[in-house]
């Protein structure tokens, strides 16, 4: 059995754990649970009914949140000489190709987003063992591999704030939503541009409900519990 701080103790009993809460609800309840000393991240955790056994059920993508992630974001965009100016100059951290294969080889990783054109990807395929488990390889499924003459909206939509989400082996989505700074309001805009893109992605094969069960939490408080008819019909401002 999980042993729990007697302050986690305290602020969990606010939560009601038999209740499914609204998202504004939800949201005013875990900003005032939530009392580490540092700025906690909120996290939404939807536990679906796809089968990731199956390539057709697994569920990824990218959403860009219009309030952003709190959070100062570093992209390294790999280009050659289509891409690489129009990267500069949207604000890319890093840009490069063969000087940035090197210091990644050698241990560097620095950075949350990477980006590449279609045409240097043959030369960073190698980075993929290094990259892919730290979710930082760039690839198509997840909108990180970029046309040149798209890469400044890239960088800047990466810059600006954009969460992924992806199930896991247990058929769960984990995705950031916000700070606990920011207003409920705020993080119910991000909730709903991301539950609104995870809802485009439901499986033409899947049988049944696409939900089973919705949570957010902090990174140090306690899990609430989300009413899935409302958070599905929530509606990107997008």
């Amino acid at each position: 059995m999980v042993k729990h701080s007697r302050r986690f103790s305290t602020v969990a009993e606010k939560v009601d754990l038999e209740k499914n809460y609204e998202p504004k609800e939800a949201m005013e309840l875990l900003k005032e649970v939530s009392t580490a000393k540092f700025d906690e991240t909120v996290e939404l955790h939807i536990r679906t009914n796809v089968d990731p056994r199956h390539a057709d059920q697994m569920i990824r993508g990218v959403c860009r949140l219009p309030h952003g992630l709190g959070k100062v974001i570093r992209v390294v965009v790999f280009a050659g000489s289509e891409g690489a100016e129009e990267a500069r100059a949207a604000g890319a951290d890093f840009v490069g190709e063969d000087d940035l294969i090197e210091k990644i080889e050698a241990g560097w990783d620095d950075f949350e987003v990477g980006l590449a054109t279609p045409q240097i990807m043959p030369k960073i395929g190698k980075l993929g063992r290094i990259l892919g488990r730290k979710g930082l390889m760039p690839n198509p499924r997840s909108g990180t591999m970029v046309q040149a003459q798209d890469m400044a909206r890239a960088v800047e939509e990466a810059k600006g704030g954009r969460t992924e989400y992806r199930t896991d082996r247990t058929a769960i989505i984990h995705s950031s939503v916000g700070k606990v700074s920011f207003t409920a309001d705020q993080l119910v805009d991000n909730l709903a541009s991301l539950a609104s893109a995870i809802v485009r992605e439901r499986p033409d094969s899947l049988k049944g409900p696409f939900f089973r069960s919705a949570y957010i939490t902090s990174t140090m408080g306690p899990s609430v519990s989300l009413d899935l008819p409302t958070l599905m019909a929530l509606e990107s401002s997008d």
